[in-house]
């Protein structure tokens, strides 16, 4: 009986060991730059730029090797003393407009803000021909003279 008692203890250790033992190495990210501003300013500057892997992720949010990469590339820049804008303006000439969260509107970029309304557009569209042909389809036929004298006759007819 004791035996039992001391191994059920002993479980109960040992999942108390396992739970609180995560939490005990768990400690809070280290920046990776030394300068806290640098830091700061690269996580604004990241929070602009969509992660090229992701897509629908920033770059700040993504724990891609790419994302990381491109983290490390604006901190360069940042320590080179660039702008925020000279640093937007490099990675739109190296990725493309894409890169951005909210690209510039103009003529390149007219699809990837009208897209989706196009796409809106057509869908709507679709449904209400759709909508329409079914409706025509499943009108009920026009009876002739002979089925409506049929029809006639037999709601005359006595209920037995």
């Amino acid at each position: 009986m004791k035996a039992g008692i001391l191994m059920k203890l002993s479980h109960m250790l040992v999942c108390c060991v396992l739970l609180f033992s995560g939490t005990a190495m768990a400690k809070e990210a280290a920046p990776m730059a030394a300068d806290l501003e640098v830091e700061k300013r690269m996580v604004a500057i990241s929070e602009e730029l969509r992660c090229l892997v992701c897509q629908n992720e920033s770059l700040s949010g993504s724990h891609a090797e790419l994302a990381q990469d491109l983290r490390r590339e604006i901190r360069t820049l940042i320590g080179q003393g660039k702008t925020d804008k000279e640093i937007l303006d490099f990675m739109v000439a190296r990725y493309g407009d894409f890169v951005r969260y909210r690209p510039p509107v103009k003529p390149t970029t007219w699809l990837l803000w009208g897209g989706p309304f196009l796409l809106m557009a057509g869908g709507i569209a679709a449904l209400i021909a759709f909508l329409r042909r079914r409706a025509r389809d499943n009108a009920a036929p026009a009876l002739s003279e002979e089925e409506h004298r049929r029809a006639a006759a037999l709601l005359e007819q006595p209920k037995s």
